[in-house]
C-alpha cells in the first residue's frame, strides 16, 4: 500500500455532526448501509458503527474484501464478533476511558432515583395527584450505612463506587479477579463467590462487559439470593438481565426497585416494565454529554488516522 493510497472511510451509524465533520475534514467519507454491502465505495478500508450497528458474522463475511478496520464509537464490542472479524483479518478499536465518570454519574442518578422512588413521584406530580407534603407517602429509603455491591470492579464500577462512598456507602465487589490497589481507597471488599456477594448486599450495580459468561447474571436464581427489598441498577448491557426474572421480582415486591439505562434488543424493551411503578428507565444516555461524546468521537478518529498511518491502534481490541 502506498502513502498517498484514498483514505476511504464508510459510516454506518449515526455519529454526532461535529465528528463527522472532522473526519470528512480527514478523509473521504461515505454514509452506508451494513445490509447494502455491494455498494459501498471502492477501496473502503475503514468502518466507522456504534451499537446500533450490529455485527454479526454473516455480516462480517459479506463486507468488501478491502475494509481493513472496524473503528467502534464504544467501550463495549458486544456488537461485532470479534472471532469473526479476526478471522477475517479485521482489526477492530473501541474508544475507552472517556465514557468512566459520564456513565458512573448515570449509575449513581440511577441508585439514587430507584432508592428515592424519583421516577414514580414525578408521575405522580405530572398527572396531578400530589397534594401537599404528606408524612406518610412517597416513602423511600435511606443509602447512608446500606452496602452497594458492585458486579464488574473496573473504571467505571470504581467511579460508581467513589460516588457511593460520599453518600456513605459501603462497597462490596465481585469479578473474575481482585483489585487490591483499588480496596484502600474505596474501603471496598472483595468477595469471590458470587451467591455470598449477592446475600451480603443491598443495592446491585452491573458494570461487567457482555460476555458468554455475564450474559443473564440477573436471573431468577441470582435475584432469589438477594435480599428481599434489594435494588438493581444496569448500566452496562441490557444483557446482563434476564428481563422476566427481573420484572418478576419488581412485580412481586421482592426488590424495591430496579433503574435500567440499557436493554437487551434495544431500542426495544420489555414492556411490562412501562407497567410497573418501581423502575426508573432512561434511553441508554450513560455516555450521552457533549464532552463526553466528543472525546469518544476523537478517539473513533485517533484510531482511523493510526490505521492509514500505518501505526499501532491507539485503543485496539482485536
Amino acid at each position: 500500500m502506498t502513502a498517498d493510497r484514498p483514505r476511504v472511510v464508510a459510516c454506518a451509524s449515526r455519529i454526532p455532526d461535529a465528528i463527522a465533520r472532522v473526519l470528512r475534514e480527514r478523509f473521504e467519507t461515505h454514509d452506508v448501509s451494513i445490509t447494502a454491502p455491494v455498494a459501498w465505495p471502492q477501496a473502503v478500508e475503514a468502518l466507522v458503527v456504534t451499537p446500533a450497528t450490529r455485527l454479526p458474522a454473516e455480516t462480517i463475511a459479506k463486507l468488501p474484501s478491502t475494509l481493513r478496520l472496524i473503528a467502534s464509537y464504544s467501550v463495549g464490542v458486544d456488537h461485532i464478533d470479534l472471532a469473526a472479524a479476526r478471522a477475517r483479518g479485521l482489526r477492530v478499536s473501541n474508544t475507552p476511558d472517556v465514557l468512566t465518570d459520564a456513565t458512573a454519574d448515570i449509575a449513581m442518578l440511577l441508585i439514587l432515583s430507584a432508592c428515592r422512588r424519583a421516577s414514580a413521584c414525578e408521575r405522580e406530580l405530572r398527572a396531578g395527584h400530589w397534594r401537599g407534603l404528606s408524612m406518610q407517602d412517597m416513602f423511600g429509603v435511606d443509602l447512608a450505612g446500606r452496602t452497594l455491591g458492585i458486579y464488574g470492579f473496573g473504571r467505571i464500577g470504581q467511579a460508581t463506587a467513589r460516588r457511593a462512598r460520599a453518600f456513605r456507602m459501603r462497597i462490596v465487589y465481585h469479578g473474575p479477579e481482585r483489585k487490591p490497589a483499588a480496596e484502600a481507597p474505596l474501603e471496598a471488599r472483595f468477595d469471590p463467590d458470587v451467591m455470598s456477594f449477592l446475600r451480603s448486599i443491598d443495592v446491585l450495580s452491573l458494570h461487567a462487559p457482555l460476555t458468554p459468561a455475564t450474559r443473564r447474571f440477573v436471573n431468577r436464581e441470582t435475584l432469589a439470593a438477594l435480599k428481599p427489598g434489594s435494588v438493581v441498577v444496569n448500566t452496562a448491557r441490557g444483557g446482563l438481565v434476564d428481563d422476566e426474572a427481573l420484572v418478576d421480582a419488581l412485580g412481586s415486591r421482592h426488590l424495591f426497585a430496579a433503574g435500567l439505562d440499557v436493554y437487551e434488543g434495544e431500542p426495544d424493551l420489555n414492556p411490562r416494565y412501562l407497567e410497573l411503578d418501581n423502575v426508573t428507565l432512561l434511553p441508554h444516555i450513560g455516555s450521552a454529554t457533549y464532552e463526553t461524546r466528543h472525546a469518544m468521537g476523537m478517539k473513533v478518529v485517533e484510531n482511523v488516522e493510526a490505521w492509514f498511518a500505518g501505526q499501532p491502534l491507539p485503543s485496539a481490541v482485536a
